[in-house]
């Protein structure tokens, strides 16, 4: 059965057949893949009050472990953001009580970014409910494709290049 991307490739493979290979096929793909599993977990932001910025700085604090911290530039390279994204973001996210930001005492040149409590908790209450999100709409895919899609895309990261 066609999916999305397939019109695409069919259009190109008509007007530009160089374009269709398997690099347009797999980089429309993932995007596509990675637009739904993000429009799922994008929903229950609203219900957290949380832009998808917001919520991507809290979950990769929290997601640092005990004592939820890292350092602006840290949060800037795991997130893909520009540091002036990032400022913003964490200048909103201080604003509503949900981080910290301390002055390094080894390192008069850098800061700590801290979840407080409450960030704590909505960090992982938005977790839990983007994933619960994203579980549902992969409900009706077989469980045994959706392990041999995450597999085979994990070697052809590697296979690139991008490793841990």
């Amino acid at each position: 059965m066609p999916d999305m991307v397939d019109s695409i490739l069919d259009a190109w493979r008509r007007e530009l057949p160089e374009v269709a290979g398997i690099e347009l096929e797999l980089s429309k793909r993932a995007g596509r893949l990675h637009a739904l599993l993000s429009d799922a977990a994008r929903a229950p932001l609203a219900r957290f009050g949380l832009s998808k910025a917001e919520y991507d700085v809290l979950a990769v604090l929290r997601a640092a472990g005990a004592p939820y911290r890292l350092r602006p530039t840290d949060l800037t390279a795991r997130l893909l953001l520009s540091s002036g994204g990032t400022s913003n973001v964490l200048r909103r996210l201080h604003g509503e009580g949900l981080i910290i930001r301390e002055a390094d005492p080894g390192d008069a040149r850098s800061t700590w970014v801290q979840l407080t409590a409450e960030g704590v908790e909505i960090a992982e209450a938005s977790a839990l409910a983007g994933a619960e999100a994203q579980r549902s709409l992969l409900r009706d895919a077989p469980a045994e494709t959706a392990r041999a899609a995450a597999d085979a895309l994990r070697e052809l990261l590697l296979a690139l290049g991008d490793h841990g």
